[in-house]
């Protein structure tokens, strides 16, 4: 099954969005090059790369997940994406497609902001030539955080006054105004956490203008970690812009966020087209091409013959994308979306001798993504709802070693995990 998180592909119209998900997912979202491209939120599987243990294990040949594939010792694990409807300036005030698109975003764990990084469409995606895009980062920050901030706003002072009515402590009462945006606790508390503690103290006195803003702020970071991918690189004015995005962040290190929300390290360079197309000519054995890599073959003896103009447009994206920046960037921005939220991978299996089933057959047929800090028995609830909670008698992994019930699933010492039951 896919993961149990959603990478929301969000940004204004135009500037790639529906040709991203369309390059990393089977999905066939509209590609138009005019605002409002996607009106219904359309949803596709991407994989994201983890280390698979088959190959350590001597399995590989046996290793057949039921989701995604496995090459290599390299497992594709599939992730839910969503593509939303286009935003435009003035959203969190209603203008555009603002409303449909906030609300969907409360679906989403993390985002991916795809930024027309060539200029040609302007800030409401209109196509035009010559448009600055350096202010486009924080655009979409500003228009969440004014959403999020004017919905607390409006009805603050009767949010304070129960507050101190019902003697709640300040996670309690922003956890009550933030749940719809599909908030568990721990981020609240997060949120908090990042404010000096003496401001915390003084909860009941905030003001919207001032403390609230300051929260919100906060709570965005931990809320709505993002990637940001300029897109469309390989076009003529994109060098430029780049430049000049990356000199306004060059002096933030990987640890230091910025006003925006996003660190340099969460920037990724994409050509979405470049690898819609590499991935078109790949399935149709014009030429082998693996997803993420610095370059595609078209020697191989099974491969069909290209016609020149196919060949022309297959050295332009191999000159100015692939040997440029060693990748079309969207496979990276996957990667750098899944890692912001730390998710790990867990093998479950119902035999540590064949890693499948009891009899010899195939092996790690499933893997499933959690959040980091995932009991072992919390992870038995996540896998068989409360059957296996009623039922549950303990876990082992690989050498035979007993977990407890709260030992922590950490990757490479104890995420290959039998369950055994009451019933057995």
């Amino acid at each position: 099954m896919a993961s149990s998180f959603v990478i929301a592909c969000v940004g204004k119209p135009s500037a790639g969005k529906s040709s991203f998900l369309n390059a990393v997912t089977d999905a066939s979202a509209k590609v138009g090059n005019f605002p409002f491209t996607t009106i219904e939120p359309n949803e596709g599987i991407a994989y994201y790369p983890v280390l698979c243990p088959c190959e350590k294990l001597g399995v590989s040949e046996r290793c057949k997940p039921r989701h995604g594939w496995c090459s290599g010792g390299r497992r594709y694990v599939p992730v839910r994406l969503l593509d939303v409807a286009g935003l435009v300036p003035g959203a969190s005030e209603g203008k555009g497609l603002g409303n449909q698109f906030l609300d969907d975003l409360r679906h989403a764990d993390v985002l991916i902001h795809v930024v027309d990084a060539s200029g040609t469409t302007d800030a409401s995606g209109r196509e035009t030539r010559g448009y600055d895009p350096i202010d486009d980062v924080q655009w979409l920050r500003q228009e969440v955080e004014a959403w999020i901030w004017g919905n607390l706003d409006r009805k603050w002072s009767g949010v304070v006054r129960r507050h101190v009515a019902v003697k709640a402590t300040p996670v309690e009462t922003l956890h009550a105004q933030l749940a719809g945006y599909g908030t568990p606790r721990e981020v609240v508390q997060r949120a908090l956490d990042r404010l000096p503690r003496d401001l915390v103290n003084e909860f009941s006195r905030w003001e919207a203008q001032t403390e609230l803003r300051q929260f919100v702020h906060a709570f965005l970071d931990e809320r709505f970690p993002t990637i940001v991918a300029l897109n469309k690189i390989d076009m003529p004015d994109s060098d430029k812009n780049i430049s000049a995005i990356m000199k306004r962040y060059h002096s933030t290190s990987k640890n230091s966020v910025l006003v925006d929300g996003v660190r340099l390290d969460n920037i990724v360079l994409t050509s979405a087209l470049g690898e819609c197309f590499l991935r078109k000519m790949h399935k149709q054995s014009f030429i082998h091409y693996e997803p993420g890599t610095d370059d595609f073959s078209t020697e191989l003896p099974s491969l069909k013959p290209l016609d020149e103009k196919t060949r022309r447009r297959l050295e332009t994206i191999r000159d100015l994308v692939l040997f440029r920046y060693g990748s079309t960037g969207v496979q990276e921005a996957i990667v750098r979306a899944v890692d912001a939220l730390g998710y790990i991978p867990v093998f479950p299996v119902k035999s540590l001798a064949t890693f499948g089933a009891p009899q010899q057959g195939p092996a790690f047929r499933d893997c499933v993504l959690v959040k980091p800090g995932t009991t072992v028995r919390e992870f038995a609830r996540k896998l068989h709802n409360q059957a296996l909670d009623r039922s549950y008698a303990g876990a082992e992994t690989i050498g035979g070693i007993q977990l407890g019930e709260a030992d922590v699933i950490v990757p490479g010492k104890n995420n290959v995990i039998k369950y055994t039951t009451t019933n057995e």
